[in-house]
């Protein structure tokens, strides 16, 4: 038995887990992640990641619907503040700033990645679908977004999300880069890098 197996609840492996999982996946994809690397992630033996989740099919979508639980609980709260009175810019980019803040933590913001990069796939693919769908049907529906702006909004996501998978901003100090992370990244680019610096690394 790991280390930590004996003092966790059900519910806290389960989630120290679904973490640790969530770093190997985003380091390595889904391919290259093993239920031995995210055993060792979690300290606990892979014995027991298999029982508790049955495959790395399964654990893979346990990652990927926790991060995008996480994204849709976040902008939730954010559109819990709106008072009616915000712009269009405004709305965009406070849902900007918490996605932002969301994948600051590196495993998520690869996670989602992998996710929608497996659309292909005959079991993720379905997957990735619902889980767009659910997060374009929240802005435009919860904060209010026209299409165009819903589009538009999801453009942007989806090049930041790029731009912070290549680690973009490790290249700020370059003139070119830095003009292409303000631009796509807009008002709240310097909060975002200052997260992006923030963030622990991964050896």
């Amino acid at each position: 038995m790991g280390a930590t197996e004996g003092r966790l609840s059900g519910e806290d492996r389960r989630e120290q887990i679904l973490a640790a999982a969530t770093a190997v996946f985003g380091e390595r994809g889904y391919a290259g992640g093993t239920t031995d690397a995210i055993a060792r992630e979690a300290g606990i033996s892979q014995a027991y990641v298999v029982r508790m989740f049955g495959s790395k099919e399964q654990l893979f979508l346990e990652v990927a619907r926790r991060a995008v639980g996480r994204l849709e609980t976040e902008f939730r709260a954010v559109i819990a503040q709106f008072t009616g009175e915000e712009t269009m810019l405004e709305r965009q980019s406070a849902l900007g700033r918490a996605y932002g803040e969301l994948v600051a933590d590196r495993g998520i913001l690869l996670s989602l990645l992998h996710l929608f990069g497996l659309g292909h796939d005959p079991v993720f693919g379905p997957e990735a679908r619902d889980s767009f769908l659910g997060v374009y049907r929240l802005v435009r529906e919860e904060a209010g977004f026209s299409p165009e702006d819903a589009t538009d909004f999801f453009a942007r996501g989806m090049l930041n999300t790029i731009l912070l998978a290549m680690r973009m901003p490790d290249r700020k100090e370059d003139p070119t880069a830095f003009e292409l992370l303000s631009t796509s990244m807009g008002p709240q680019c310097e909060a975002i890098l200052a997260l992006y610096e923030d963030a622990p690394a991964r050896a």
